[in-house]
């Protein structure tokens, strides 16, 4: 945190892909001195995740179709023991040992393959191996599989101890096995899609905990994940067809939130009013009508008849 009172949450997102945002699943607010990479919170802030999905079921494993990823800190033996017994797929990042170097050297030239860009399209001077049968990892889930990728650094980028020759070195491990080895690294850097969900929920109040009560703080917490849902469907549902449905929260407040309208009742009937000559305005006539269409479109009740 920049400003506030020395805590330290903890958030989860569900990620909707590259056409929007993804709203927040659960935030566990933890003490400022709590570790990032503390097993126990990772597991409960899972879990709080977990029961928020429509296919929760109490008692029952959610299975591979659920993917969850996370950078480094998730790496740890009891988290990544967690995710195994509840057979859900996923994507971690991972710290290389020290030995990295010599790992790099037992991978013939030609078994690199070339990574992807964002696009999906081949990346120049960058390229992926999987390491899993050239380390020990025994004590690691059954399954759990290494994969490396190195490339060229950025111009004036600091290379750490553990890029090798030149190169950017940084892996992250997963269960799946199908797919080629440059899909999957590219599934896991999509998750930096996270820290778009975190600047987004920052910008919403999450930047500067004002009270210092940690209870008070706690509700502060959920009050933002609330505010964040709404924007996440308002988009989804309502803007899913406009330019807006990218847009973060200060461009929707600039843009969006501050459309002069008014509420009249006529006929018993409550109207929304909008200033048609307003810059903007015909995003929120757009979403209004929209979300009109899905309200009258009949639900499907999936309740066993009884």
């Amino acid at each position: 945190m920049e400003e506030g009172f020395g805590f330290h949450p903890l958030c989860s997102f569900l990620d909707h892909g590259h056409q929007g945002t993804g709203e927040p699943l659960a935030t566990l607010l933890r003490a400022g001195n709590a570790g990032s990479n503390t097993a126990a919170d990772h597991i409960a802030v899972t879990k709080q995740a977990l029961e928020q999905l429509p296919t929760h079921r109490v008692g029952h494993r959610p299975g591979r179709r659920v993917m969850i990823r996370t950078d480094g800190a998730g790496a740890t033996h009891a988290f990544l023991d967690y995710l195994a017994a509840q057979r859900v797929s996923y994507s971690i990042g991972f710290a290389l040992p020290t030995n990295t170097a010599d790992l790099l050297e037992l991978i013939p030239s030609e078994v690199w393959a070339p990574a992807y860009n964002a696009d999906g399209e081949v990346r120049d001077g960058a390229w992926v191996a999987e390491l899993t049968d050239l380390m020990n990892l025994g004590s690691w889930p059954d399954g759990m599989r290494v994969i490396a990728r190195k490339e060229r650094p950025h111009p004036g980028a600091q290379l750490r101890i553990t890029d090798v020759d030149g190169l950017r070195v940084t892996a992250f491990v997963t269960n799946t096995t199908r797919g080629q080895l440059a899909d999957l690294e590219l599934r896991h850097r999509r998750r930096a899609r996270c820290e778009d969900r975190i600047r987004n929920t920052k910008d919403t109040g999450l930047r500067a905990l004002p009270l210092h009560d940690f209870a008070q703080n706690q509700v502060w917490c959920a009050t933002i994940a609330l505010a964040g849902d709404i924007v996440a469907w308002m988009q989804m549902l309502g803007l899913h067809h406009t330019e807006a449905r990218r847009w973060e929260p200060k461009r929707l407040r600039m843009r969006r939130f501050t459309v002069p309208a008014t509420l009249t009742t006529s006929a018993r009937t409550i109207r929304l009013r909008v200033a048609d000559k307003a810059p903007w305005a015909h995003l929120v006539e757009a979403a209004v009508s929209r979300l009109r269409q899905l309200a009258q479109q009949p639900r499907i009740n999936s309740a066993a008849p009884g």
